[in-house]
């Protein structure tokens, strides 16, 4: 396998900080930093495109050979840097391994086939998790992990441990209940007539009749109303004379 790996030339950092790692990006280069084996990490940097390139492919393995210092090493990517963005890789880590090695690394999942599941209306899949860990030999280190889902139907679910491994070495880290793959029906909401009519009972009611008048209040307050202004049966007031054109005293 190793003889397959990606080889990477790389040169000896001789300053370190951030300003002299973004004179090193400005310039096509990637900062790293290879350790392992009992060695003291090494700053060196590498040419940047072509290495994002083969890490974004989803390679692990390389071989890395340093200029005027270390011969050819088999290394493991084990850790990557961005941007403040989260979109630009600007700084690798890398780890000197031995080939008979046994390492954890996250593995890629490939979904193979069509899950006849999907075939019934309203059928959609859930595919929450694209790689998995697990433990192996360097050596046998693999690309990528198929997983077959033409058996899938609606209600069923793939989960870790149904995961085939392709080396009967390797070891499934990733906890056997985990979810991979899983056919659900997706729920139309429809609000019928009786849903529409209890959302209109529930509304608020809304009072829109005017408040009666003073007069009729008192009108309609029965035996404790008081007589209206210029009612039949009200006394005048005391030292009120009689009204003009009413009857004279002889």
């Amino acid at each position: 396998m190793h003889e397959k790996a990606p080889l990477l030339l790389a040169k000896k950092r001789e300053r370190l900080g951030s300003r002299y790692c973004k004179r090193i990006r400005d310039n096509g280069g990637l900062p790293c930093v290879v350790y392992g084996h009992g060695e003291q990490p090494t700053p060196v940097f590498i040419e940047a495109h072509g290495t994002i390139r083969l890490i974004n492919k989803g390679e692990k393995v390389f071989r890395m050979s340093l200029e005027g210092g270390f011969s050819e090493q088999v290394v493991l990517l084990k850790d990557l840097q961005f941007d403040y963005l989260g979109t630009n890789i600007v700084h690798a880590d890398f780890a000197r391994v031995d080939l008979n090695e046994r390492v954890l690394t996250r593995v890629p999942l490939h979904l193979i086939g069509e899950a006849k599941g999907l075939k019934q209306a309203g059928a959609i899949m859930m595919h929450p998790t694209t790689e998995v860990e697990v433990e192996c030999r360097v050596a046998d280190l693999p690309d990528f992990i198929e997983v077959r889902i033409d058996d899938l139907d609606v209600g069923h679910a793939i989960t870790a441990s149904d995961v085939k491994l392709p080396k009967a070495d390797m070891k499934m880290v990733t906890h056997a209940t985990h979810l991979i793959a899983q056919i659900v029906i997706q729920q139309e909401i429809k609000v019928g007539e009786e849903t529409a009519a209890a959302a209109g009972a529930a509304e608020p009611e809304v009072l829109t009749a005017k408040k009666p008048a003073e007069g009729e209040a008192a009108a309609a307050g029965g035996k404790d109303a008081k007589p209206a202004a210029g009612a039949k049966d009200a006394k005048p007031a005391a030292g009120a004379k009689p009204a003009a054109g009413g009857d004279k005293k002889k």
